[in-house]
């Protein structure tokens, strides 16, 4: 049994040692030709999918090159000094990767899905192999503190039934904001926002003045707050009237490109930066808003096709399986100007919360730009209003730094007990947005029979409960 659990935690670690650009579309190969695709259209989807992540990864990366060194200059002007260093996602998914419990959770998350499908209790195949690690991080932790195998592949399980059934409910929002069908956004660290920005939504309904402020530039025709709808709504009947004054304000900041060039501007400022390097910054910023929808489509376009394929055999042969939906990682919604909008805004007032949060031990690096991401599903569920998603993102990027900073100890120890050495000058480590991920944070406690943790189940069963409802009328009018 133990050589079996070897050979099989050698080829998953063989597997995932190539990137998730490369893993993903592979996937995505076999499942389009299982799905009977013409192999011409099967490659040629496959090619799409894996130019587009690749190109969200580059896009990625040129950002951190470019917002990186400006928060370090702005720690340094300031002369602060913070014990943790967030060092993003990636060190997390190494150590996670280096754990026997990974090449478990593969098989058993596979497993569960597959059985889930079958007696129809999801619609959603959880294609994206390469964010099973959100899952078997849980269990990484779980097991380094209680030294249980059984407690750690339960915490393992709940938290991916948990996100299959989240991420099934984010299709409805991905085709009313979007225009995708049968695709659904997977990871726990996205999807797992659903219910707290469907109650957030509904909250915001109900408080005056704030249900009036409206922007949205993923719509034309949407102002920065209600009434300024469209051209003729402000009194004008053309182009002419919609790209002057304040209408041509806001015609403006529906360009991802004129927002992120703000924010490296803002950015630039806070770190001291010259006018050169200020430019610079301010043009690099902005190409990088232009370049991500642009990547976004070739995986829209690439799933787009897989997705149908996949829908028309499903339910040719399974006749009650309508409506499927195939996950996928984020980068399919970097077409949407709203999610990008929101996410650029939210990095500088992370930096802002940093400074003046009471707790916080770390600043916002390595994992800021995955704000994004991170934001995507609230944005969408929000209908795409940059102004709700935005306060509805401050309580979630505050309690990422709590959290993030209180779990840094056991992170560290984790690091160094697996190998990965991070050159971090003796600082303990984390991950900003996944090592302050509050649903990994509450199952962490709760298998370990935290009273408060266990006290919060009926109240994330009553979320639960309302995000389900709230997305079937979703579901149902975009029918």
């Amino acid at each position: 049994m133990n050589q079996i659990l070897a050979s099989l935690g050698a080829a998953v670690t063989a597997f995932f040692s190539f990137p998730a650009y490369v893993i993903l579309p592979a996937f995505m190969l076999v499942l389009a030709l299982a799905a009977r695709m013409a192999i011409r259209e099967a490659l040629l989807a496959t090619v799409r999918i894996a130019a587009g992540f690749a190109g969200v990864f580059i896009v990625f990366s040129f950002f951190v090159s470019q917002i990186g060194p400006a928060i370090q200059a702005m720690i340094d002007l300031r002369h602060l000094d913070y014990p943790v260093v967030d060092v993003g996602w990636p060190p997390l998914a190494a150590i996670t990767w280096s754990s026997f419990i990974a090449p478990v959770t593969v098989v058993a998350v596979l497993a569960i899905n597959l059985a889930m499908l079958l007696t129809g209790l999801t619609k959603t195949l959880y294609a994206d192999l390469w964010n099973y690690w959100h899952f078997a991080l849980l269990g990484a932790l779980i097991q380094a503190v209680t030294a249980s195998v059984p407690l750690a592949l339960a915490a393992t399980l709940t938290i991916a039934i948990y996100n299959i059934k989240v991420t099934e409910w984010t299709a409805p929002y991905v085709k009313r904001e979007t225009g995708l069908e049968g695709i659904a956004v997977s990871p726990i660290s996205v999807a797992g926002f659903l219910p707290y920005a469907i109650v957030m939504n509904r909250l915001f309904d109900l408080i005056p003045g704030i249900r009036k402020l409206r922007w949205n530039p993923s719509k034309p025709g949407s102002g920065a707050a209600a009434g300024t709808g469209s051209a003729d709504a402000a009194g004008g009947s053309g182009t002419e009237k919609s790209e002057t004054g304040i209408a041509g304000v806001v015609s403006l900041l529906r360009e991802p490109m004129v927002i992120g060039a703000l924010v490296g501007a803002f950015l630039s400022i806070l770190a001291g930066y010259d006018v050169k390097k200020t430019l610079e910054t301010v043009v690099n910023v902005a190409a990088v808003m232009f370049l991500l929808p642009k990547c976004g489509a070739l995986i829209g376009e690439g799933m787009g096709a897989v997705s149908r394929a996949f829908k028309e055999l499903m339910e040719k042969k399974f006749r009650r399986m309508t409506g499927l939906s195939i996950a996928m990682d984020t980068g399919v919604l970097m077409t949407n100007p709203s999610v990008i909008a929101t996410g650029l805004i939210l990095i500088p007032l992370s930096l802002l919360i940093a400074f003046a949060l009471p707790g916080n031990r770390l600043v916002p690096l390595g994992d800021l730009p995955n704000l994004m991401s991170i934001m995507s599903v609230v944005t969408l569920v929000m209908g795409g209003n940059v102004v709700r998603a935005t306060l509805a993102g401050l309580p979630i990027v505050a309690t990422f730094m709590l959290i993030a900073s209180r779990m840094a100890p056991l992170f560290t120890d984790l690091a160094a007990a697996s190998g990965v050495d991070l050159a971090t000058g003796g600082k303990a480590i984390t991950a900003f947005t996944d090592g302050g991920n509050q649903i990994r944070f509450w199952l962490f406690h709760a298998y370990q029979g935290n009273w408060v943790a266990l006290a919060v189940i009926p109240v994330v069963l009553a979320l639960l409960w309302f995000a389900w409802r709230e997305q079937r009328k979703v579901a149902l009018a975009g029918e």
